[in-house]
């Protein structure tokens, strides 16, 4: 199935007024995870999210979202958004990084007490980044709190 065959209409997400949302997002690259971190908590108070209700922790890079998404599931909420940027390099560590991030934040699904979200942008260059961080292509922050929303009403 390509991207493009699924669309999802905001219109047909659930209310999120009795959900509590958990965001941790990484400081690292944080002009686009600041655009992606807007484009959630602007579609959770579209679907009706209470501000005091989103609760957000920063971390220093996307290598360390695994131990904060753990640490926000402790505190008792129903979803967790785990947002990042890695853009590639010239060495290995990109490799390394994006795959540590997913295979954390995937144990995490299978062991913790709620879902999480993985809205850590790959990508290969800035410009890659600031399309899908409210550029042409969106933004990706937008389309985790679908998901997150999604996910905790299940």
């Amino acid at each position: 199935m390509s991207s493009e065959s699924y669309k999802v209409d905001s219109n047909n997400i659930p209310d999120a007024s009795n959900l509590k949302i958990g965001i941790v997002v990484s400081r690292w690259n944080h002009s686009i995870t600041d655009n992606l971190l807007k484009g959630s908590i602007a579609l959770l108070e579209s679907k009706n999210t209470a501000p005091e209700n989103i609760q957000i922790i920063y971390v220093p890079g996307s290598f360390e979202l695994v131990y904060g998404c753990r640490k926000m599931q402790k505190k008792g909420v129903d979803v967790v958004i785990a947002i990042g940027s890695v853009i590639r390099g010239e060495t290995k560590h990109f490799d390394f990084i994006c795959n540590a991030t997913a295979n954390g934040i995937k144990d995490l699904n299978i062991s913790g007490n709620c879902p999480v979200i993985f809205c850590v942008l790959t990508d290969d260059n800035i410009q890659q980044s600031i399309d899908r961080s409210g550029g042409k292509f969106g933004n990706k922050g937008k389309e985790a709190a679908i998901a997150a929303i999604q996910m905790a009403s299940i």
